[in-house]
């Protein structure tokens, strides 16, 4: 257990006087200091009791017969990369599994909203995976949900939280503030639940994460800042990040899984001239095949300088400007004295390989691979059965009546947009045959439909979407569909979309692509129908046999799963839908799916 500061204070001193010797001596690094701006070269550090003691040119007199001597052989010294906002439910696996997959690459910090599990198991879920991140060797801090759901009254979750689930988190340990708020329109309109919600986080003195997904940078943003929210991710343009950082937020570009938001924000830097310090990386969703073969926050970090930044400035941004963000700087975010000792030894600033990696004064990983053992987090049976279904579906399910006497329709239709979480809201004229609508394979129209799954009230909501591609008779089904979670099933066939809801029924929820009526890839997510218990390769290798099932049907999108699970999340314009009906997010109201 990691002693606080205070306590351990008087041992600093003596280690960084001589009078103790160190834990450990780390020799001959190149200090890459995020206070400074500064890389400086020939510096030793010590550490004890997990903590840096002394940063200097020489620590020789910090070595006793027991110090673990470290030579980084004039490589740098990086502090431990933060993730100042993201969800380990989307890399569909564990809190522990989840930092396993990261560590070797350089991730000893993560900011996690669980608010997937939120949506599904409620008060009892979040605290699961508070105390599952507790327990961790790495820092994974908590921020409590603060939508449940997402958007009252346009969505049914699986559990309701409230002002008073808040206050009751705000005393938990690891909770280090309140998750994105995304009810943005209710913040805007002043109601009181969202309202009262920040207003316990900030009597807490902690801080509101905040989610503005509207393109309106007029009278409703400067609202939405005015109630307290202190960063935003939702941006996607140079003039969002403007936007926030000049009203006093902190802009978090993220680079996730299907995100792509930092190469045209970043400009506000290098172009425009911003202060970088009041930028953040982060990640938001990471699946678990980005995780393994591509990396975490060492990916995004790459990514930044690639568009420009310097490397030190990138790593601030990755490391000191968050834990100064979320008041932790005297804990985390940079390599000095009293810190904790979480540290990366890499041998190119830019590439940034991963090649050593400690965290509280523990080596965890060497040349990429975990070394230490972090053994799995036991979840209760409650948690395994979540995918309640009142029956089996069958094809007619899926069928979408005609207005009386149509031969044709004029439909509302899910637009796709690759590498965003924005949809279009469009418009198709569609053939009826026997009264049914007909989906428009030739032009890549297909249906998309919600199966309730939370009360087992037998609902199914259908309507149409446009953009995967698919062009074989085929669905994909998932339990993972944010922020409600109910089932998401789209698919060209409807047998094969009944086929699909069926076999995640049986598994205990996960993803299914279904074929000509046959299942050609699955992976099983048994932990509220939304993470696996299975180690972080093997959900990556399923997961990206999912996404090689997607292409075989046609789907050409990047990271296409991350789209399909975006398809409910009702808070982001423009068209979405959930088990309420198609949800027009421009105005927040549910609307007709034929014009």
């Amino acid at each position: 257990m990691l002693k606080a500061w205070h306590e351990v204070a008087p041992l600093l001193v003596d280690v960084a006087m001589g009078r103790k010797p160190a834990d450990t001596v780390i020799r001959n690094g190149r200090w890459v200091n995020v206070h400074s701006g500064e890389i400086i070269p020939h510096i030793d550090v010590a550490i004890i009791a997990g903590r840096f003691a002394y940063v200097g040119a020489d620590a020789s007199h910090c070595v006793g017969p027991k110090t673990k001597l470290i030579d980084a052989a004039g490589r740098y010294l990086v502090p431990g990369l933060c993730d100042g906002h993201m969800h380990v439910e989307s890399g569909l696996v564990t809190v522990t599994e989840f930092a396993r997959a990261v560590i070797p690459h350089g991730t000893t910090s993560m900011f996690i909203d669980p608010h997937e599990i939120a949506n599904v198991l409620g008060l009892p879920g979040v605290q699961l995976m508070h105390d599952e991140a507790m327990g961790l060797p790495i820092n994974v801090m908590v921020q409590m949900p603060s939508c449940v759901p997402s958007a009252p009254g346009l969505e049914n979750a699986g559990a309701t939280l409230g002002v008073a689930d808040v206050v009751e988190a705000m005393s938990w340990p690891n909770i280090i503030g309140l998750g994105e708020m995304m009810n943005f329109p209710a913040v805007i309109a002043g109601d009181p639940t969202m309202l009262g919600e920040i207003a316990a986080t900030q009597k807490a003195g902690k801080t509101v994460g905040g989610h503005y997904a509207s393109p309106d940078l007029g009278r409703p943003f400067h609202a939405y800042v005015a109630a307290g929210p202190a960063d935003d991710h939702e941006g996607t343009k140079a003039e969002d990040a403007i936007a926030r950082v000049r009203q006093g937020m902190k802009a978090m570009l993220r680079l996730g899984s299907a995100w792509y938001d930092v190469a045209s924000q970043v400009k506000a830097i290098t172009e425009q001239g911003l202060d970088s310090r009041n930028f953040i990386l982060c990640t938001d969703d990471c699946h678990s095949g980005t995780l393994v073969n591509e990396g975490h926050m060492n990916r995004v970090v790459r990514h930044a300088i690639a568009q420009g930044l310097k490397p030190i400035t990138a790593i601030q941004m990755a490391t000191l400007n968050t834990a100064e963000h979320f008041g932790l700087a005297r804990e985390i975010g940079s390599i000095t004295p009293g810190r904790r000792a979480d540290i990366i030894i890499t041998s190119d600033i830019t590439s940034l390989p991963i090649e050593l990696v400690m965290a509280r004064g523990q080596v965890l990983a060497e040349s990429g691979k975990l070394t230490a053992d972090i053994p799995p987090y036991a979840y209760p049976e409650s948690a395994r059965n979540s995918v309640n279904m009142k029956r089996a579906l069958g094809a007619s399910d899926f069928d979408i009546k005609s207005p009386a006497g149509a031969n044709e329709v004029r439909a509302r239709v899910i637009g796709v947009i690759e590498n965003q979480a924005p949809t279009k809201a469009l418009e198709r004229r569609l053939n009826v045959a026997d009264g049914l609508v007909e989906m428009d394979s030739a032009n890549d129209v297909c249906q998309i439909a919600v199966v309730e799954r939370h009360r087992a009230t037998g609902q199914v909501v259908n309507a149409f979407v446009s953009g995967f591609g698919y062009n074989v008779p085929c669905a994909v089904a998932s339990t993972v569909a944010h922020d409600a979670h109910h089932m998401i099933v789209i698919g060209t066939d409807k047998s094969s979309m009944a086929i699909a809801a069926n076999t995640l029924k049986e598994s205990k929820g996960g993803i299914v692509v279904v074929r000509e009526g046959k299942v050609i890839a699955l992976v099983e997510l048994t932990i509220a129908g939304l993470m696996s218990e299975e180690r972080a390769e093997t959900v990556a290798a399923k997961a990206q046999a999912m996404v090689e099932a997607m292409a075989e049907c046609g789907c050409k999108l990047n990271n296409a799963y991350m789209q399909h699970s975006l398809m409910g999340l009702v808070v982001i314009p423009e068209l979405r839908i959930s088990d309420a009906g198609l949800i027009d997010v421009t105005q927040f109201k549910k609307v007709d799916l034929f014009l």
